[in-house]
């Protein structure tokens, strides 16, 4: 390696050999969906095929959340989740957003218990910032989207 490419941050690790790079991002994609995915999966009406799940507190629930999503905190999901899920049915965990791995946490309990599970990225906050609409105690609110992270008025093209 050139002493060009070893001062390169970026390259300091080369990148994995093109095989292993596709196995990793293929994995990671059976693990994550995003929210612009599944809100398109959620605004084309029918049966979307899979329940969101918002594992954030009571408080935090109220202060605004997807619709239509099952609430169910990260700490009670080892005792509620057979009340409140099928398990065969995919389910898309979500937190607050990208700081917490809330989601994360609640998506591993529920593979331990047999539940087929990803995990939305972003979470509650890029679903707002992305101007989806969502349920509040008082109704349901859609903020602008903010053009730093979704396309004003567009598709994204990813």
């Amino acid at each position: 390696m050139s002493s060009t490419t070893t001062a390169n941050p970026v390259l300091r690790v080369p990148p994995a050999a093109p095989a292993e790079a596709a196995a990793h991002f293929r994995a990671s994609l059976a693990f994550h969906a995003d929210v612009s995915d599944v809100a398109a999966a959620l605004a084309a009406g029918g049966d979307p095929g899979f329940v969101v799940l918002d594992c954030r507190s009571t408080e935090s629930w109220d202060q605004g959340h997807v619709p239509g999503a099952v609430h169910l905190p990260t700490a009670l999901v080892p005792e509620r989740a057979g009340q409140l899920l099928d398990t065969s049915v995919p389910v898309v965990t979500y937190c607050w957003g990208p700081a917490c791995d809330g989601a994360t946490r609640a998506a591993l309990a529920l593979a331990e218990l047999g539940y087929p599970v990803k995990e939305m990225l972003g979470g509650f906050e890029y679903w707002v910032r992305e101007g989806y609409e969502f349920e509040t105690r008082q109704g349901r609110e859609r903020r602008a989207a903010d053009p730093l992270t979704a396309p004003v008025g567009a598709d994204c093209g990813c």
